[in-house]
């Protein structure tokens, strides 16, 4: 479960967030919209512990996330977290197994351990036969997928996205936006998703609206 009280953030005299108050349960697939510059993706960092709060917390499965310190949070945002972006980030130089096996890695999990997991994944996301090619030798969907698998490599208990589907044609964005329900059937992972696609804000079990630094409804 993930438990969010009066957080707060602004970047200088810009307050972005404006004591945001949030509780969702394990399992929920929960979409964020609203305008841009309403806070949606600066929420969604401070959930993911990659920005801090300057006022509140951010407890998730019972351990208040802002108060660890930074090898502490390092650890726990590795083995808790998954993060899909709306670029891919594959790194150029490394294939698709590779690049899925790099969180695992930082986690120490032995290579062979890492890869069969790696494998598994690839074989879930349709993708079996794509392990060994570069990102360059990959569709678009291909890459946002291998993304995702690497996002699952650790087995986190949340995924967050931000616009995961904003750089794909409609029928990969389609297939993205099936796959998330599909796997949390199969893990029973708690999705945050921040979109602009309403097909895929609707599909949601919950869907928030943010607009200046606040959740509306």
């Amino acid at each position: 479960m993930i438990i969010i009280e009066n957080i707060h953030k602004s970047y200088g005299d810009l307050k972005v967030l404006k004591g945001v108050n949030l509780t969702i349960e394990q399992g929920k697939i929960v979409s964020i919209v609203g305008a841009s510059g309403a806070g949606k993706s600066t929420l969604l960092q401070i959930i993911g512990t990659l920005d801090l709060p300057d006022e509140g917390s951010v407890k998730i499965n019972e351990v208040v996330a802002n108060k660890l310190n930074d090898k502490q949070l390092s650890l726990f945002r590795n083995k808790n977290i998954g993060f899909v972006f709306q670029f891919h980030h594959l790194l150029p130089e490394f294939t698709a197994l590779e690049n899925i096996c790099i969180p695992a890695y930082i986690h120490k999990t032995p290579k062979p351990e890492a890869e069969k997991k790696a494998f598994e994944l690839l074989a879930i996301l349709g993708l079996s036969e794509r392990a060994n090619h570069k990102p360059s030798e990959l569709s678009g969907g291909e890459q946002q997928r291998v993304a995702v698998c690497r996002a699952l490599i650790n087995n986190p208990s949340v995924i967050l996205a931000d616009e995961p589907s904003g750089n794909l044609d409609s029928a990969s964005a389609k297939d993205l936006h099936e796959l998330f329900f599909k796997l949390r059937k199969e893990f029973n992972q708690t999705f945050i998703i921040v979109t602009h696609n309403e097909d895929l804000a609707n599909m949601a079990d919950q869907k928030l609206v943010m607009k200046d630094g606040n959740i509306v409804e």
